[in-house]
């Protein structure tokens, strides 16, 4: 979006960091250079992946599309992408939420760096005996978004073989 979405538009709020909020009867614009974690809410950008944080960017949620947030309920899924090796966190209110596995906002960002480490790097496998890393790659994967074990627990199991 380019900034004469806004031109017609009055100022609603600025942030201490620059963030600038202008509100509708439908949304509300947001202009940034910062994404992810405003205050207590999660803006998600539907952009091409050649996005980077630091770059304005105006963005528009509609407001039935926020949800009910906060640190202590477990309100978050998560969301795997091996192909594009990218893991994404989503709402359970989210229309694609089928059981998957809740947590709240701090053990889901936890998980997601545990899942970002096994997409991005071999190094948590050592130590571990197997025939097909990809294989072995992909179970750690699964117990990681499908279950709240440990990732040292689920490494201790996949050594041993276990699963």
């Amino acid at each position: 979006m380019d900034n004469s979405v806004l031109s017609d538009l009055k100022l609603g709020y600025k942030s201490n960091s620059g963030s600038e909020y202008y509100f509708t009867e439908v949304g509300v614009y947001r202009k940034s250079n910062h994404w992810g974690r405003a205050a207590n809410c999660r803006w998600r950008l539907l952009v091409n992946s050649e996005y980077k944080n630091q770059t304005e960017i105006i963005g528009f949620a509609r407001w039935t599309d926020f949800y009910s947030n906060n640190e202590t309920d477990k309100l978050f899924y998560i969301e795997i992408n091996e192909e594009k090796n990218e893991v994404h966190f989503n709402h359970k209110n989210n229309p694609n939420y089928t059981n998957q596995v809740l947590r709240n906002a701090s053990e889901t960002a936890k998980r997601i760096k545990e899942i970002k480490e096994v997409l991005q790097n071999t190094s948590w496998a050592k130590y571990l005996v197997f025939d097909d890393f990809e294989e072995i790659r992909r179970k750690m994967l699964s117990e990681l978004s499908n279950t709240n074990e440990s990732f040292v627990n689920l490494r201790k199991i996949l050594k041993d073989g276990k699963k």
